[in-house]
């Protein structure tokens, strides 16, 4: 079982940068063998989003858990220039894109 403040590394996806390693603020996430990252422990995850943010091939997911509306979705960032792509694939199979600007992202 997942908890609702967790992650999912995609192998497949994985380029190797690290930068998910080097930001995780619980050194929870590692690299196997072939320098392509997991994290051991995903309950241990606290649900910070800074490797989700940080990973520019798609390869994290994040869990949006029914505490936080998400009943099980899982949702993945992808970056182009100033804008945040975020990519929500619902339980239901339905997906669902948010475009955030960064430089309208701290306004409020």
């Amino acid at each position: 079982e997942v908890n609702s403040m967790s992650i999912a590394i995609k192998k497949e996806k994985c380029a190797g940068c690290r930068k998910c390693t080097s930001v995780c603020p619980g050194s929870l996430i590692k690299t196997d063998e072939d320098g392509k990252a997991y994290i051991k422990y995903p309950r241990d995850c606290w649900g910070c989003a800074s490797c989700l943010k940080e990973c520019k091939f798609g390869a994290i997911e994040f869990y949006l858990g029914a505490d936080i509306g998400g009943i099980g979705s899982k949702m993945h960032v992808t970056e182009d220039g100033d804008i945040y792509h975020w990519h929500i694939k619902k339980v239901t199979g339905e997906t669902e894109t948010i475009t955030i600007n960064k430089k309208d992202s701290n306004q409020y």
